[in-house]
């Protein structure tokens, strides 16, 4: 039974970080409504960021803040000057500036840090104050986590600039109608999604390590809760997120075959049976458009 409490506690740890990439994923699919498949390497270079402005001697906590601020105006950047003139471009367009992205994000950092796996910082220290059962650093996880969502309900349900957002998401051209720059609310779609994702890798990096390639399986996680959860719906892509998180966990644990190492093909399978019989996720709704 402490073996099963403790995966579950594990796994609503991890899941929390899916949740955060889902999130992130989430917020851009509603912008432009298209995935963005270099979510991953942004989490990644801002990771870097913060590590190298932790070895130039900067505190912790100012680190934080700033890092998650430089990756807001670098994903407003992104949008205003790759994504914003794909305008209306086909799908494939989109995907191929999107692995674009990925190699170049991936490439710039393997030339400036290099491919050496480095240890990362704990935000929350060392330790545990619930013994075995919980560290810190997952408490911390969890916390951060719903602190996020929390902040995100209350200014897309509360503030006039998230509402203005929420609605050139719905629906573009009334948005225009009552003069809501939509291609700004799609930018600051943009670098919040970069915000979030700077989060999840700020967390995640004292787990895995920090090098160029260290998001790609949570990128495919994220994408799993984003799916599983609903892509228009952004609590429930944490909902998703952390859903997979335990499913990863007790999969690895009580199944042999599955184990450590196969865990990352539960994310792919996840994500092929619930677009098969529920394409619009467990917490999505289905659309009907009348022609």
């Amino acid at each position: 039974m402490e073996l099963l409490i403790q995966q579950l506690v594990t796994g609503i740890a991890t899941g929390g970080i899916y949740g955060c990439m889902a999130l992130a994923i989430v917020m851009i699919y509603q912008a432009i409504h298209h995935l963005n498949f270099a979510q991953g390497e942004m989490a990644m270079f801002s990771t870097f960021i913060a590590w190298q402005l932790l070895q130039w001697g900067l505190p912790y906590w100012f680190v934080i803040p700033l890092t998650v601020a430089v990756s807001f105006v670098v994903g407003i950047a992104i949008e205003r000057i790759v994504i914003g003139p794909l305008g209306d471009a086909p799908v494939l367009s989109h995907v191929v500036v999107f692995i674009g992205l990925y190699a170049v994000i991936n490439s710039t950092a393997s030339f400036v840090w290099d491919f050496t796996t480095r240890p990362f910082p704990s935000p929350f220290g060392e330790g545990s104050q619930l013994g075995s059962l919980i560290s810190n650093q997952q408490i911390g996880m969890v916390a951060i986590t719903l602190l996020v969502l929390v902040l995100l309900y209350a200014f897309f349900r509360y503030t006039r600039i998230g509402l203005a957002m929420r609605a050139a998401a719905e629906n573009p051209v009334s948005a225009r109608l009552v003069g809501i720059r939509v291609g700004w609310m799609a930018a600051l779609g943009w670098g919040m999604a970069a915000a979030i994702g700077a989060i999840a890798g700020i967390l995640i990096a004292p787990i895995v390590f920090l090098e160029p390639n260290m998001m790609l399986s949570i990128l495919l996680y994220g994408f799993a809760g984003a799916v599983l959860g609903g892509l228009a719906n952004p609590a429930g892509a944490v909902a998703g997120g952390i859903a997979v998180g335990i499913i990863e966990n007790l999969a690895g644990t009580y199944v042999p075959v599955i184990g450590s190492e196969l865990k990352l093909p539960i994310a792919l399978f996840l994500i092929i049976v619930v677009l098969v019989f529920k394409p619009t996720g467990l917490f999505g709704r289905t659309v009907v458009q009348r022609v």
